[in-house]
């Protein structure tokens, strides 16, 4: 009798559900591991527009009071503002200095999640003039 060489369906079988329990198992680490990862990459930017806000405030004695740039109309030159985009290199959080808190004397930069993506339940991050850094998601620091 000539001998068949080759996988058995029970082989086969055995193969998939281990690879889909190691599916179950990662899936869920990869994504909050990308939610953490961008979740850092907005703090990071924070920094980065409280920082140029500090540089502001020692060459003029007075913050920013819009985080975005700001353009003239007529010239599409830029006018004020940080110059930082309104979003996030990877669109996941829309960063704004609100207008009711940023005011010559002080300001709270905001990054919040866009509706849609993987960040959108995340939290709103903050840091303000005297270095308070909050978020409204799982911790209220960061």
């Amino acid at each position: 009798m000539k001998k068949i060489r080759g996988f058995t369906l029970i082989e086969l079988v055995i193969v998939v559900a281990i690879a889909g329990i190691l599916a179950v198992v990662a899936l869920p680490s990869y994504n909050r591991y990308v939610v953490k990862a961008s979740r850092q990459a907005a703090q990071t930017d924070l920094l980065q527009m409280a920082a140029l806000q500090e540089k502001i405030y020692l060459n003029s004695s007075s913050y920013s009071t819009t985080a975005n740039v700001v353009t003239d109309a007529y010239t599409g030159q830029a006018t004020g503002g940080l110059g930082w985009p309104a979003q996030s290199k990877d669109g996941k959080y829309n960063y704004a200095c609100p207008a009711a808190t940023c005011v010559a004397s002080s300001f709270t930069l905001t990054a919040t999640p866009i509706p849609g993506t993987t960040q959108a339940n995340d939290g709103i991050l903050s840091i303000n003039s005297v270095g308070q850094r909050l978020w409204t998601g799982a911790s209220p620091t960061w």
